[in-house]
């Protein structure tokens, strides 16, 4: 990266170094923070369009409050670079979401200014709740801001969380960063007037003095309802109604991407109490013109020139999952007027946006819930449509309870494609698809297969359309594929509950593999075989539920010891099946396993983390090896 000076950013260490700039030195600091951002992910790739919008909100927050004491709740954490920035992780940013570098996401272990850890979306106003009554328990005067996006505001957590805030008299301050519209110029005068009267301090001191004489009276609660209606009828041509009769105080719009605004309602309503919105409209991308242009494209745009926008694609002759899928289901769809797809605002990510273009009818971007997705499947299952609901492997576990009672119980034919499950990468802990095999393995009626390629995603998906009882749950990794033929590739059956033989081996000792990785397991064999070596039996189970008996007894049979391989927690999943299953029926036999340990993994490339565990052909071939010996 191009070593630059800037006037203000290089002196900043901390929030207390913006203290001594003037309001107009911030409008600086914001561009060169913007610029700094966008060439330290020009090289090294991050989530930068949501960021970028962000700067001026997360500037004038750390110039008005006080932290860490005051403390500052992300929503999600992709907005958070700014922050990051700003609160002596400067030149750490250069190694954002790199192995042993800093997080892409606010971590508490990392830094006394990220507040609360965070990953997924909608948890901000909970856990700022939650810290706002810590410090008035403790007495100690804290102020809580939580900054939330209008994105996040889907998720029926953070109306849980307003529901109750709004109930109480909690010093809290929810932020709305709303990059999903523009100011209403027409009304941009009379809000900036409300704005402006009702943060005064005069008017919260003459308000609050009013109540206190009226005290608890007929004629007290004639006005307040009287002034909820009038502010109601003004505020609520912008939303404000909604948060006010949430019992929330209701402040905005104000353009977010102005410092001087941002930082002049900051200082008015700091002083304020209760629970409070302040609604800030954003441009997500803003300051940089590809990213504004083309915000989803830039949320994650890879490495890119920072001087054109021009990003740098590398084409690897091999489709990624996520496009078999979408092209699969636009043609299952096309075949059976049955099929619909829904998704927790993942269209694109997950290769839905095909479906969306084609057949807008029978898309449901439901937002980001995912509780609502599964649920709302197993609605339109009932009534006879055939739903194929995709959720990122890491964030349908907040959809277990849904899964369990709705789908599940019913017996109700939802197909659950879970995306980049497995190890993810640069995302880190929070978004590791490491638990899903071991969750919904125990769940009764379930069908739970891990294709290992392109070509098996498609035959999967044709089986989970046939497949006429309970759920069908399909995991895939984040990714390319393995380069294999499936487009015009005619489909051929695809039973539930049977495995596949790879290499029929000469030794007491066989591999049991799940997903892509019974190709690593396969090539680790072939090369234990050219040293010399008996090679091993290599099995691809495909489906954990129901788990291919006949496949086991085989190899209890021909092997006294089994080496599971899976990119999932080895507590529950394919090993934990496998080790029950022997321990029960031929205690005799070893199992030993491969995959994700009990522990959360941190930020590094996949590479990296499949490295670090063995999941690659080089990582089980010293396996095997031990194993050898140990015999």
């Amino acid at each position: 990266m191009e070593e630059r000076k800037y006037r203000f950013l290089d002196g900043i260490d901390s929030p207390a170094d913006l203290k001594g700039l003037a309001v107009a030195d911030l409008e600086v600091l914001c561009a060169e923070v913007r610029d700094y951002m966008v060439r330290c992910c020009a090289e090294n790739p991050g989530h930068l369009a949501s960021s970028l919008g962000a700067v001026e909100i997360i500037t004038a927050l750390h110039y008005v409050y006080d932290t860490p004491a005051d403390k500052i709740v992300f929503d999600v954490g992709h907005q958070a670079y700014a922050h990051k920035i700003l609160t002596g992780r400067r030149e750490a940013f250069r190694t954002n979401r790199t192995k042993d570098g800093i997080s892409g996401f606010p971590v508490r272990s990392e830094s006394p200014y990220d507040a609360f850890g965070v990953g997924h979306a909608s948890t901000s106003v909970s856990a700022a709740l939650g810290l706002a009554e810590a410090a008035r328990l403790r007495g100690s005067g804290e102020k809580t801001v939580a900054v939330i996006g209008d994105g996040a505001l889907t998720g029926g957590l953070a109306f849980e969380g307003l529901n109750n805030a709004g109930g109480g008299s909690a010093d809290l301050l929810v932020l709305i960063n709303d990059n999903n519209q523009s100011i209403d110029k027409n009304l941009g005068g009379l809000h900036n007037h409300l704005l402006s009267l009702t943060t005064s301090p005069f008017y919260n001191r003459v308000k609050d003095k009013v109540w206190r004489t009226l005290g608890e009276s007929r004629t007290r609660n004639f006005f307040q309802r009287w002034i909820r209606t009038t502010k109601s009828w003004i505020v609520g041509r912008s939303g404000g109604d909604l948060f006010e009769s949430l019992g929330f105080r209701y402040f905005g719009p104000i353009d977010g991407n102005d410092i001087g605004e941002v930082v002049d309602a900051l200082r008015r309503i700091r002083g304020l109490k209760g629970p409070r919105v302040l609604h800030c409209l954003t441009t997500k991308g803003h300051g940089y013109a590809a990213a504004e242009a083309d915000p989803t494209t830039w949320h994650a745009p890879g490495r890119f020139d920072p001087e054109t926008g021009q990003r740098k694609v590398t084409s690897y002759g091999r489709d990624r999952y996520q496009d078999v899928f979408g092209e699969v289901l636009l043609e299952l769809a096309r075949a059976d007027a049955r099929v619909v797809g829904i998704t927790p605002a993942m269209a694109s990510g997950c290769g839905m946006n095909r479906l969306a273009a084609a057949m807008p009818e029978r898309f449901f971007d439901v937002g980001i819930e995912e509780e609502h997705a599964v649920t709302f499947a197993a609605g339109l299952a009932a009534a006879g449509i055939r739903p194929f609901c995709n959720i990122y492997s890491a964030f349908s576990q907040r959809a277990y309870d849904q899964l369990v009672h709705d789908v599940a119980l019913q017996r109700l034919p939802v197909v659950l494609c879970l995306d980049r499950a497995g190890l993810v990468g640069e995302d880190g802990a929070t978004h590791q698809g490491a638990f899903d095999l071991a969750a919904f393995r125990s769940i009764p009626n379930c069908t739970l297969v891990a294709p290992r390629d392109e070509y098996e995603l498609k035959c999967a998906m044709h089986a989970a359309l046939r497949s006429a009882e309970g759920p069908y749950i399909i995991r895939y990794p984040r990714g390319l594929g393995e380069g294999v033929a499936w487009a015009d590739k005619p489909v051929r059956d695809y039973p539930a509950g049977r495995g596949e033989r790879l290499v029929e081996g000469h030794s007491r000792l066989a591999v049991l593999a799940l997903g892509p990785f019974a190709y690593r397991a396969e090539e680790a064999a072939r090369k234990f075989e050219a040293e010399g070596r008996k090679a091993p039996s290599v099995y691809d189970v495909r489906f954990l539920k129901p788990m291919d008996l006949e496949l086991l007894e085989t190899v209890a049979a021909e092997a006294d010891t089994v080496l599971t391989v899976e990119d999932g927690a080895l507590k529950g999943g394919l090993m934990g099946e496998v080790a029950e299953y022997m321990a029960s029926r031929h205690p005799g036999i070893r199992v030993e396993g491969i995959g994700i340990p009990d522990r959360f993994v941190a930020h590094a490339s996949q590479r990296e983390q499949r490295e670090a565990f063995g999941l690659t052909a080089e990582g089980i071939l010293d396996r095997l090896r031990e194993l050898s010996q140990k015999d």
